[in-house]
This record gives structure tokens, sequence and C-alpha cells, in this order.
């Protein structure tokens, strides 16, 4: 797949540096010239390029993995996001010195994301374990689980057929009101590692 990311931090490098070697092709962009990320496209190696927002988002799979703050501005500069898959990487704190967590009593993060992004299909997914626990390539551990909520089975199904094609866990928690509340960020299951071998265990 061609999947794009619209952010070029941490989630993006990590999620970048797994889906590579699988044989998929990556669209990084930012908020700044694309010429500027030429050293982290290089270091991701073959497959990996810089482009802008607008052709991250014109990719098969589109990963949004900016700061909170960040989330309106992104949305809004591409001009439709019908009918995209657009996987919500997001974690709802309103700021990272000290570290904040936003109101998280009304809509799930994830359905403020499909507002911003009207007729996307927004399947959220790869934000309830930190990076850390994500870095290291899973092959020959137990696989670390990574959830997924959506609203669209479709879209879901493939987000989480890559999850499990790259050596993770993938398990549905249902819609983005249901589920998007046990995995966002001051959700239950938010950083919560779980490892699935023969069992689930902590």
């Amino acid at each position: 797949m061609n999947i794009g990311i619209i952010g070029a931090g941490q989630v993006a490098t990590t999620v970048a540096g797994h889906v590579l070697p699988r044989g998929h092709r990556v669209v990084l962009s930012s908020s700044r010239d694309p010429e500027s990320l030429a050293p982290l496209v290089a270091g991701l190696g073959p497959g990996a390029a810089a482009g802008t927002p607008q052709q991250a988002a014109e990719q098969d799979i589109v990963v949004l993995a900016v700061d909170w703050p960040n989330v309106q501005k992104a949305l809004s500069a591409i001009p439709s996001w019908a009918d995209r898959v657009l996987v919500d990487a997001t974690n709802r704190f309103t700021g990272t010195a000290p570290l904040a967590l936003g109101d998280i009593s009304g809509r799930t993060s994830s359905e403020i994301v499909a507002d911003l992004a009207p007729g996307a299909r927004v399947v959220k997914a790869f934000n309830s374990a930190p990076m850390a626990w994500l870095a290291d390539p899973p092959a020959g551990k137990a696989r670390t689980v990574l959830f997924v909520s959506g609203d669209h089975a479709g879209p879901k199904a493939v987000v989480a057929g890559l999850i499990e094609e790259i050596g993770f866990a993938a398990v549905d928690l249902g819609t983005l009101a249901v589920g998007g509340r046990l995995q966002q960020v001051g959700g239950p299951l938010a950083g919560i590692r779980l490892q699935l071998t023969d069992r689930f265990t902590l």
C-alpha cells in the first residue's frame, strides 16, 4: 500500500519503520517544506519519500500523527476528506511541557477528528501504546496488542490487517464512541501493555 503520514515525529517514524520493510511505500509530511524532511527520509531508506500534507492525503491510507493542538490546522489543510481512510494516531494532550491531558468528558478525540475531516472513514489506531514499546522489531517476541476502533468495518479491517502484518496483534474495540473512549488517552486501555503469546499477559 501507499501510506501517507501527516506528521514527521516519533509516531510517524515508528510506523514508517515497521511498514517499509514489508514493501509498503510511505509519504511523510509536515508543516515545513518537504525538503526539510530529506535527512529523515534518507534514514528510513527505500520506499520513503517526503511530500506536502496534500500529497500524503492522496495515499491509500492516511495516518494523522500530529500533536493535538495542531489537529484542526492539519485536517483543514486538505480540501476534501471524502472516502479517505484516515488513521487517527493522536492523543488529546493539550501540552507536553508539562504533559497536560485535554477534556475527555465529552465526545471522544476520534469523533472530533471525524468532525474535522468530514467524509473520512476514521480508524483510531497506533495511539494506545508508547512508541518506545513499538520501536523494536517484534519478530520473535510476544506480540504487543494494538487496539483499533472505527465506525466503518472495511477500513478498520484494512488497518487491523496492516497491524497484524507488521507483527503486532490487533484487537477491535468497536465504534469510535465506544472503543475510541476505551483506548484514547485517559481511557482504561491507554498505556496498558498487553502482549499476546498463548494468552494475554500484562
